[in-house]
């Protein structure tokens, strides 16, 4: 089966269907938390205190939830329309953006502690367009300069990504020198098939060619397979042993949450948001 950046562009690839499916399905929900906490073990954000990290490619949130457990405050951004309305339908807590990030980012100067991006960094590596500004070294290039701009100093940014070649790594790598980053490639169990993982691990700051990378996880066990696994169904049976007033995913769906969604839709550009009237979230009676 071909790769999904290799199949269509990720606005396209990922519409409501694949959205849906991609987010409720628990084996991919534990792959994306296993890498989020390796990506965080890397990005080696400071103890004791919240962090601003921007989640880069969020899709639906499910890695922003992990950064909220966490302790950490997120922002998001991602190409697909569709991933982002899962988001919401998930009342993530996380700040949306729809954005491409290979026209580069917006964001004023030093706003994040910190950046991660899971499975979304090969996305790049495909040309949309046979404009010579839709290659990939232009893309690239855009995306990296001004995500440096948008980190503090110092800080760091984690991608975990799926290189189709060794050219790939060295040009996402070189691109990143030149923008400014220090840092390298990170291999997790390189000699495992099922559980090698590549991340690009950058520095921001004055002595970034100094500071060392950190070294791949290696060894018998496979991170994807048994600890991801384990952080997973921890954080699965948290959820479960939860109040119900208290757990994240239940809702009491009244007519004051209602409007605030529907407030919530307005701020956020969405269209066709029905008007307030005074059947707003009064249930319907059962028809026989």
């Amino acid at each position: 089966m071909s790769r999904p950046e290799l199949q269509a562009p990720p606005e396209i690839y990922y519409n409501d269907t694949e959205a849906k499916k991609y987010t409720q399905n628990t084996r991919n929900q534990e792959i994306q938390a296993s890498m989020t906490y390796r990506a965080l073990e890397l990005l080696a954000l400071p103890e004791g205190k919240p962090s601003f990290v921007l989640d880069i490619g969020c899709g639906s949130g499910l890695s922003g939830e992990i950064l909220e457990e966490e302790g950490h405050v997120w922002a998001g951004v991602d190409i697909s329309p569709s991933m982002l309305e899962v988001a919401l339908e998930r009342d993530v807590e996380g700040d949306l953006f729809l954005q491409d990030i290979g026209q580069g980012f917006g964001f004023r100067p030093g706003s994040f502690d910190g950046a991660i991006s899971i499975s979304v960094l090969q996305w790049l590596f495909n040309a949309e367009t046979s404009h010579p500004t839709s290659s990939p070294p232009h893309r690239l290039t855009r995306f990296f300069t001004t995500l440096h701009s948008a980190l503090k100093n110092p800080s760091r940014a984690v991608f975990q990504f799926y290189p189709t070649s060794d050219s790939q790594i060295t040009l996402c790598s070189t691109i990143a020198r030149r923008a400014g980053f220090g840092g390298g490639i990170v291999v997790d169990y390189p000699n495992s098939k099922k559980a090698r993982k590549v991340f690009l691990c950058l520095f921001v700051g004055s002595d970034v060619s100094v500071e060392e990378v950190p070294r791949g996880l290696d060894g018998e066990r496979e991170m994807d397979v048994d600890e991801g696994a384990v952080q997973f169904e921890r954080r699965r049976e948290r959820e479960h042993k939860r109040p119900d007033k208290k757990r994240k995913n239940v809702k009491t769906v009244d007519k004051d949450w209602i409007l605030k969604k529907k407030e919530l839709y307005r701020q956020r550009g969405k269209e066709d948001v029905p008007r307030d009237s005074k059947y707003t979230g009064r249930k319907r009676r059962v028809a026989f």
